[in-house]
């Protein structure tokens, strides 16, 4: 039997994750996030049979992922040529992938094409824009503001003018951009784990080929990619002693999206600790937060989109969506929804507003008592925090933290949480996006079920292996 860190294993895990990449691409072309007027009816023979391969490649991506995971803490974890290789080969199949997981593309696009045909986008929803390109946004967003800031609008108008707002060249090029994140994001992870061979491949392991981030942010390509991409450049520069390069690489990370706003506090973390004196952390928030209100300013000036963001990070959430903080206020208003008063309607805000205190206070908490684990993993905790207790929550979002914290050195229990947690989220999407109906729930289930058999199967033969050849070389004697 082969050993966990040898070069079978490696291959054997880059050959079951891209067959798992490439049969989720294929049944993404029928159970995608796809066009409207491509889209298939969700009850139709062609959908369900997207939508099993779809589950069953995820499967085989999250073993191999799991799998590989064995060889990172083997007695001879791979290195980082091998780790980076092994994202490309998983990765390549979805690049040519319709959408999945999320429609978010095409409104990132209609936004791009707004900013394009200078309409304030902070002011009116895709409808403004209307035709083809604002029919691809879900209807609940059609009239919304986005929550965007001008670094990523910026991009997206870049990316809206030189394809003109052409759909399909459009998502290839938005696409592009996450990419762009995504490599940013590799580069950062190998700078903060300081070349430390164990540390390294882990930190890849966690944080570059999650199968998170090849689902949502390759095939889905979400501008989260790009906002962790700038972040992590930013912690690094901080850390290699650049760290007011790093306070204007953070606040670029927070104009893509705003909760990478946080990293400051790495950022000043990291810049008092090679200061001298008594009041180093004063000196270094000081000097920290001027220079990203400053690179705001400039950004904002040279962009041209205003301070409209800030406002519209109160855009509307729906109202059926998985937030920690939506449900309780949910099950909330259902308990009082008999009592004849209004207090069932304030349930829901209540819980919200509760919920965004409960994280203000653990990020305050975390970084009051000092970094125990170091920075990053107090900035890791932070933004699941965040992410966890906000209004809304999608399975990327939980890359907000875990991407720091694959940098972290972390406990051996913390690590096997995040891994298993990332595991289950991947699953927890249906390929188009939509909410799932019971007979999609069955067909997803089979396809995971067939998918698990297979893998019973391979590993039946791979442990067969060895008695097989020495057979062959007994019968040669």
């Amino acid at each position: 039997m082969f050993t966990p860190g040898d070069e079978s294993h490696i291959h054997r895990c880059r050959l079951l994750g891209l067959t798992g990449s490439a049969a989720l691409a294929v049944g993404g072309a029928n159970a995608g996030a796809l066009p409207v007027e491509d889209a298939l009816d969700p009850g139709s023979g062609p959908a369900a049979v997207g939508l099993f391969g779809a589950y069953f490649g995820l499967v085989l991506m999250v073993a191999a992922w799991l799998w590989l995971g064995r060889a990172v803490q083997g007695p001879r974890p791979p290195g980082r040529r091998s780790m980076v290789v092994t994202l490309a080969v998983w990765a390549a199949p979805l690049l040519v992938a319709p959408p999945l997981f999320s429609r978010d593309v095409y409104s990132y696009l209609a936004q791009g094409a707004m900013v394009d045909a200078h309409i304030d986008v902070y002011a009116h929803g895709p409808d403004r824009l209307g035709g083809h390109l604002a029919a691809q946004v879900p209807s609940v967003w059609q009239e919304t503001p986005t929550p965007y800031g001008p670094v990523f609008l910026s991009c997206a108008a870049l990316v809206a003018r030189l394809t003109r707002a052409e759909l399909s060249t459009g998502v290839l090029g938005l696409r592009g951009v996450a990419l762009l994140g995504v490599a940013l994001m590799v580069l950062a992870l190998i700078l903060l784990t300081r070349g430390d061979r164990r540390h390294c491949a882990t930190g890849l392991w966690l944080g570059a080929l999650n199968p998170l981030l090849l689902l949502h942010l390759v095939a889905g390509a979400h501008n989260d990619a790009l906002m962790l991409g700038l972040l992590g450049i930013g912690l690094a520069a901080a850390q290699r002693r650049a760290p007011a390069l790093g306070a204007v690489l953070v606040a670029l990370a927070a104009l893509v999206k705003a909760p990478a706003a946080l990293g400051l506090l790495a950022v000043v973390a990291l810049w008092a600790g090679q200061l001298d004196g008594r009041y180093r952390y004063v000196r270094a928030a000081g000097a920290a937060t001027g220079i990203a209100l400053a690179c705001t300013a400039a950004v904002t000036a040279l962009t041209g989109t205003g301070y409209g963001w800030i406002a519209a990070l109160n855009t509307p959430i729906t109202h059926n969506n998985w937030a920690l903080t939506s449900v309780l206020g949910r099950a909330t208003a259902a308990a009082l929804g008999g009592d004849g008063g209004g207090l069932a309607a304030l349930a829901v805000p209540a819980w919200r507003v509760a919920g965004l205190a409960i994280a203000g206070l653990t990020v305050l908490l975390l970084w009051l008592r000092g970094p125990r684990h170091g920075p990053l993993f107090a900035l890791g905790l932070s933004l699941i925090a965040v992410a966890v207790l906000g209004p809304a929550i999608r399975p990327w979002y939980v890359l907000w933290g875990l991407f720091p914290l694959a940098a972290a050195v972390l406990p051996g229990r913390v690590r096997r949480t995040v891994a298993v947690a990332s595991g289950v989220l991947a699953l927890a999407e249906l390929p188009s996006g939509l909410a799932p109906d019971g007979v999609q729930v069955a067909v997803a289930t089979c396809g995971a079920l067939v998918a698990l058999g297979a893998l019973w199967w391979a590993r039946q033969m791979i442990a067969q292996e060895p008695r097989l050849g020495a057979g062959e070389a007994g019968s040669t004697l």
